[in-house]
C-alpha cells in the first residue's frame, strides 16, 4: 500500500535567475510638447520643469528631464514592498535566491565568525557586536547565517564577542512577520535576534524592537557589522554620463501604456535619458566629488551610476560607532574600473520591483580614500559581486577576516555556486544519486535546491541500495534543518515523508507527516499516511486511535475504507 500525494504534490517551484548583464533600453520617439500639468524638483544645484504629457500611441508621460536620483522610480520601488510585504517572496515574484541560499548564509556566518576572532584576539570581547541586515526582506539570509554561525560560535571552544542579529525593513507588515515566526523566536529568546525599522536613505539611529532598546549615534562600543545583500540596487542612484574627459548629470523621462500614473505599475514603464546642465563639484561632500573627478579622467565614454545615496547610507551607520562598520554586501555588479567603461544607458531591470546594477567600485574606492580597506573577488564573478568593507580604525587587525574572505569567497564563492547550480539543472536527467547528494552538500543543503532538484530523486530512489537509503535520509534533515518557513503552496514536509515512507522509514517519516501539519494544519491525507506508517511499524494501538480520529474529524474521507480493512494481525 502506497502513501497517498495531495494534489499539489508534482508542483515544484522554479527558481528565477536574475540575468546579470545590462541591456539598452528602449528609445521612445519624440513627443509632442503640449504639457497639461508640470512641478519642480531639485537637481544639481538647476530647478527643473517636470512636465506631464499625452503622446501619441497611447503612451502617457509620467514624468520629464527628472533628474534621475529623483525619478519616481525609486518611490514606486518603494511603494512595491510597502503593497506586497513578505508575499513578493513567498509569491517569487522578486528573485532571491542567489543572494539567500543556505550555501550564502554559511560564507556569510564564516566571514562573521573571523571578524568575532579578530575581535576577541584584540582584547574586544566584552561588548555585544550588532549584525544588522539592511533591507532583509522575507528573513530567509537571517535565518541561513544564524544557524551556521551559533553552530560555529557554538564548537569555537574559546571565548568570544556577543553577538545580535537586527533585521530590519521598511515595511512594518516584514517586522511583524519577523517577531512572530515561530523558527525566529529561540533566537529572540537567546538576546541573539532583534528587529528594527531601518531606512538605508536617512536613518541614523536603530530602534531595537524586542529588546526596547535605542542605539543613538556613537552608542556602540564594537564595529558594526552591515550586511546588504540586493539593498544598493534598489535605492537612489544619480547617473552621469562621460565623454572624453567631459562629464554631464542626466535626467530621465517616464512612459507608460497605461492612461494615467495611478494604474501604472513598474513593468508598465519604459525609461529614456537626457543630459542635464552641470559641472564639479556636484556634492558637499569632497570624497564623493573626488571620486568623480577620477571617473572623468579615467574613463572615456560611458554611462556611470555613481551611488551617492548607497555612500550616504554607509556614512550614517558608519556614525552610530566611533570603531567603525564591516560591510558584507553581494548584488550584481562590478568592482573593477575597466567593466565601468563603454557603458550603455542602464535598464530599468523589473521583477516585481525594479533594480539597477551596483557601482562596487566607488564604494571601495571610497572605503580605501577613508583610510579602510576593501575585499573584493579577485576572480572573475560574472557580474554576482560579494564585496566586503573593513571601514575601521585599523583594518590590519583583522587578518582572520581577511583569510576568510579568501577562502570562502576567492577560492569557491557564492558566484561559482551559482554557476554550478544552473550547470546541475541543465543535467538534471542523467544527475546519479551521489552527484544529487554532492550538489545539495555543496548548497549547505539549501532547501530551494532541494525542491528543485527533487523530481530526479524520485526517478532514483526506487532502485538504491540500503547504505544509500541511509545517505538519503541524513541529506534530508540536514535540508529540513535549513528549511525556513514562508507558507508557500509547496509543501516540502509532505514530500519528504512520502519518500520516508517509500524507503521504509516510517518513523522519520511520521516526524515529517506532523512537520507537514504544523504548517498547514491537521489535514485527512496526511493522518491517513501516518496510519500507514503505524501499521507498517506494528503500532497496532496508534493505529486503531488515529483511525478514530480520522473518522470524526473527516467523516467524508474516501480513504477510511481502506484503513478500515487492513488486516492487523497480518505478519
Amino acid at each position: 500500500m502506497s502513501w497517498r500525494e495531495p494534489a499539489n504534490a508534482n508542483l515544484i517551484p522554479n527558481i528565477r535567475i536574475l540575468h546579470p548583464y545590462p541591456l539598452l533600453c528602449r528609445i521612445l520617439l519624440p513627443y509632442p510638447s503640449n504639457p497639461f500639468s508640470s512641478t519642480t524638483l531639485p537637481g544639481f544645484g538647476l530647478s527643473l520643469s517636470v512636465q506631464f504629457y499625452q503622446v501619441e500611441n497611447n503612451q502617457t508621460v509620467i514624468e520629464s528631464d527628472v533628474p534621475f536620483a529623483h525619478s519616481k522610480i525609486w518611490q514606486l520601488n518603494r511603494d512595491y514592498y510597502q503593497h506586497h510585504g513578505i508575499d513578493a517572496w513567498r509569491d517569487d515574484d522578486v528573485p532571491s535566491h542567489l543572494t539567500t541560499n543556505a550555501m550564502v548564509g554559511m560564507t556569510y556566518a564564516n566571514l562573521i565568525f573571523a571578524f568575532l576572532k579578530d575581535l576577541a584576539f584584540n582584547k574586544k570581547s566584552h561588548d555585544i557586536v550588532y549584525l544588522l541586515e539592511l533591507g532583509a526582506g522575507q528573513g530567509r539570509l537571517a535565518f541561513h547565517v544564524l544557524k551556521h554561525l551559533t553552530a560555529l560560535t557554538e564548537n569555537y571552544g574559546q571565548p568570544l564577542p556577543p553577538f545580535c542579529y537586527v533585521l530590519s525593513d521598511i515595511v512594518e507588515e516584514n517586522l511583524n512577520f519577523y517577531l512572530d515566526h515561530a523558527q525566529f523566536k529561540p533566537y529572540f529568546e537567546a538576546g541573539l535576534l532583534d528587529v528594527c525599522y531601518f531606512d538605508g536613505v536617512s536613518s541614523k539611529e536603530m530602534d531595537l524592537r524586542y529588546k526596547a532598546l535605542k542605539i543613538n549615534p556613537k552608542d556602540l562600543q564594537q564595529p558594526l557589522v552591515v550586511i546588504a545583500n540586493y539593498f544598493f540596487d534598489s535605492i537612489p542612484n544619480d547617473l552621469f554620463f562621460i565623454q572624453s574627459g567631459n562629464i554631464t548629470p542626466c535626467s530621465v523621462t517616464l512612459t507608460t501604456t497605461k492612461k494615467n500614473e495611478e494604474e501604472s505599475q513598474l513593468k508598465d514603464i519604459q525609461i529614456t535619458y537626457q543630459r542635464m546642465a552641470g559641472k564639479i563639484p556636484f556634492y558637499k561632500n569632497k570624497g564623493f566629488n573626488d571620486l568623480i573627478g577620477a571617473y572623468t579622467k579615467d574613463l572615456s565614454h560611458t554611462f556611470l551610476l555613481f551611488p551617492q545615496m548607497g555612500l550616504q547610507c554607509l556614512l550614517n551607520l558608519d556614525g552610530l560607532s566611533d570603531h567603525g562598520i564591516f560591510l558584507i554586501s553581494m548584488d550584481k555588479g562590478f568592482h573593477a574600473m575597466e567593466d565601468l567603461d563603454k557603458f550603455p544607458e542602464p535598464e530599468l531591470i523589473t521583477h516585481g520591483s525594479a533594480s539597477f546594477w551596483v557601482n562596487y567600485h566607488a564604494m571601495a574606492s571610497y572605503c580605501n580614500n577613508m583610510g579602510g580597506e576593501a575585499l573584493l573577488p579577485k576572480n572573475s564573478s560574472f557580474n554576482l559581486e560579494l564585496v566586503s568593507l573593513l571601514m575601521t580604525k585599523d583594518h590590519l587587525q583583522f587578518p582572520e577576516t581577511k583569510m576568510a574572505y579568501t577562502h570562502f569567497v576567492n577560492v569557491f564563492g557564492p558566484d561559482d555556486f551559482n554557476t554550478l547550480k544552473k550547470w546541475s539543472f541543465k543535467h538534471i536527467e542523467t544527475m546519479t544519486l551521489k552527484e544529487w547528494i554532492a550538489i545539495l552538500r555543496l548548497s549547505a543543503y539549501d532547501s530551494v535546491m532541494f525542491i528543485s532538484l527533487l523530481p530526479r530523486l524520485k526517478q532514483l530512489y526506487p532502485e538504491i541500495s540500503i547504505h544509500e537509503r541511509r545517505r538519503i535520509a541524513k541529506t534530508f534533515h540536514k535540508t529540513w534543518d535549513m528549511y525556513f518557513a514562508l507558507n508557500e503552496n509547496f509543501d516540502l514536509a509532505f514530500a519528504m515523508a512520502g519518500i520516508f515512507y517509500d524507503l521504509a522509514y516510517y518513523e522519520d517519516a511520521i516526524t515529517f507527516f506532523n512537520h507537514s501539519m504544523n504548517l498547514f494544519g491537521s489535514r485527512a491525507d496526511a493522518l491517513y499516511n501516518i496510519a500507514l506508517c503505524h501499521y507498517q511499524l506494528r503500532q497496532d494501538i496508534q493505529f486503531e486511535s488515529l483511525l478514530l480520529k480520522i473518522k470524526k474529524e473527516f467523516p467524508d474521507f474516501i480513504k477510511i475504507g481502506e484503513l478500515t480493512n487492513l488486516d492487523l494481525s497480518a505478519k
